[in-house]
């Protein structure tokens, strides 16, 4: 009960974990511009994405235009939109997974064998939440750097958007809900007891009638 319990609730973690890699990942605001200037009253605000870029009036009126070519971008948003791809599949694969080596299905009839498939399954939900990680880390910490360099011009200077944050929160789901599949221990081979009868006397005489002892 104990293991079906741990792979109920690491299984969750992950799919939620999952779906939030996906929206991170469609999101436009991986970077947001940054209010440092002395007038407060703004026209627009820029958002830039994986996939597009989008300007927001002050009037609430979004505009938004898709990136042209893939080699324009910045290598961080390049890795960005490979590896938050790969973990989006992986996410989907992991799920395939331990569903098939889940105590509740029976794709699987060995409980030794089940309990490694799910170990498999949160071993790619954890590479997954590497693989998101890594991109969000890489763009968080160009987003800081160009933010304190003074070098560059206040009008390019960005702040971490909100897939950022959304990202973090999947990867910490994908981590902590693959560590529980894996912590699905195997039941072992012999479930059973093995008990061994020996063979019973007969408590007969040599006539064939029933011995009287026996029944003091």
């Amino acid at each position: 009960m104990v293991s079906a319990g741990l792979e109920i609730v690491g299984l969750s973690l992950c799919v939620i974990g999952s779906l939030l890699v996906m929206v991170a990942c469609g999101l436009p605001m991986w970077k947001v511009t940054a209010f440092i200037e002395a007038n407060i009253v703004v026209a627009q605000t820029i958002w830039d994405g994986l996939w597009m870029s989008c300007v927001v009036q002050s009037t609430g009126q979004m505009q938004c235009k898709v990136h042209d070519s893939v080699l324009a971008l910045s290598h961080d948003l390049q890795a960005a939109r490979a590896l938050s791809i790969i973990s989006s599949v992986m996410g989907v694969l992991g799920l395939m997974v331990v569903i098939a080596g889940a105590q509740c299905t029976n794709c699987i009839r060995t409980e030794y064998v089940k309990a490694r498939v799910v170990n498999a399954g949160g071993a790619i939900y954890i590479i997954s939440g590497l693989f998101v990680l890594v991109p969000l880390c890489w763009m968080a910490n160009n987003i800081i750097s160009d933010f304190y360099n003074p070098q560059v011009p206040p009008s390019k200077k960005r702040e971490i958007g909100a897939a950022l944050y959304i990202g973090w929160a999947a990867t910490a789901m994908l981590l902590i809900g693959g560590s529980l599949l894996c912590c699905s221990c195997p039941s072992s081979g012999n479930t059973g007891y093995s008990v061994k009868y020996a063979q019973t006397k007969r408590a007969t005489t040599q006539n064939g009638d029933y011995d009287k002892r026996n029944y003091v």
